[in-house]
């Protein structure tokens, strides 16, 4: 896809918590049931198409506990049109076959991060044979990948997917730059474009994330380049300097606001599943 690629409008990805941040050190931090699902509803109401989901415990610790992850997809499905998309990743420590089970959630989308890549202190280990399986899995479950891009050499590894594997389900073929975490691809427009040329053409559409303070400049370099953008609380803890985000909405709404800015206005949800391919679970 040419960077000069023409797209009317913007979808917007909501990350509203993680799995790296203590609900200690961020009291605004959505970790429980009902403090996702009010969270979803509002970054919806805020322009927001897609939340991308991780989910804690009682105790606000990361879990990838399978009931908790189907309370979480049934929870934010029965109270919004937002495309589900849970975590693959989960926390570093998860070992891997355990990750595999987060399609057993039945969500609507999964990501699927196309590399090892150091992580902060850790090390984010994503091996070939994991990649492959989880790329395998996902169709027989209809469930389509957004891949991860951390790395330059994540972005061959999609080509390598695609070209031994076959397209995912639906067909379609969407991948975020995940940019700005210490120790991977640095949060600067000039990394984003150097990927971005790299991408196979059976990608259909992109989006980038800036992490710590790289979502603006990231924002308007993915705009500009007819890109999609993801923000949250689980990429950014801060407003601007010195103003904690008080909530995910408020990073929802200032994407929105620059993207319309930008004459690319936020998707519907009806735009964004069609444009991701995504099978329709909803019962309402």
């Amino acid at each position: 896809m040419s960077p000069a690629a023409t797209v009317a409008s913007t979808l917007i990805t909501v990350a509203p918590t993680g799995a790296e941040t203590a609900k200690a050190d961020c009291p605004a931090l959505p970790t429980t049931p009902d403090e996702l699902v009010e969270t979803a509803v509002a970054c919806e109401a805020a322009g927001a198409a897609l939340i991308h989901i991780h989910v804690r415990d009682r105790h606000a610790q990361p879990t990838l506990d399978a009931g908790l992850l189907r309370e979480a997809v049934a929870g934010v499905r029965e109270a919004t049109d937002l495309i589900v998309q849970l975590s693959t990743g989960g926390a570093v420590t998860d070992p891997l076959e355990q990750r595999l089970t987060v399609l057993d959630a039945d969500p609507d989308s999964c990501s699927l991060t196309c590399g090892t890549t150091n992580f902060g202190d850790g090390v984010f280990l994503n091996p070939w044979v994991f990649m492959v399986e989880l790329y395998r899995r996902a169709p027989q479950r209809e469930v389509g990948p957004e891949f991860e891009l951390f790395e330059l050499g994540h972005v061959h590894a999609v080509r390598r997917l695609i070209d031994e594997c076959g397209l995912p389900f639906g067909g379609k073929v969407h991948v975020d730059f995940v940019t700005g975490v210490p120790g991977a691809m640095p949060g600067s427009p000039q990394a984003l474009y150097a990927a971005l040329a790299l991408l196979p053409a059976e990608v259909t559409s992109w989006s980038a994330t800036g992490i710590g303070r790289a979502p603006l400049p990231i924002a308007a370099a993915a705009l500009a380049a007819g890109g999609h953008l993801r923000v949250g609380m689980e990429d950014n803890l801060m407003f601007a300097k010195g103003q904690p985000v008080r909530h995910n909405h408020e990073l929802v709404s200032r994407a929105a606001h620059l993207a319309t800015l930008m004459q690319r206005p936020p998707m519907s949800t009806t735009d964004a599943r069609a444009l991701l391919a995504v099978k329709d679970r909803r019962t309402r």
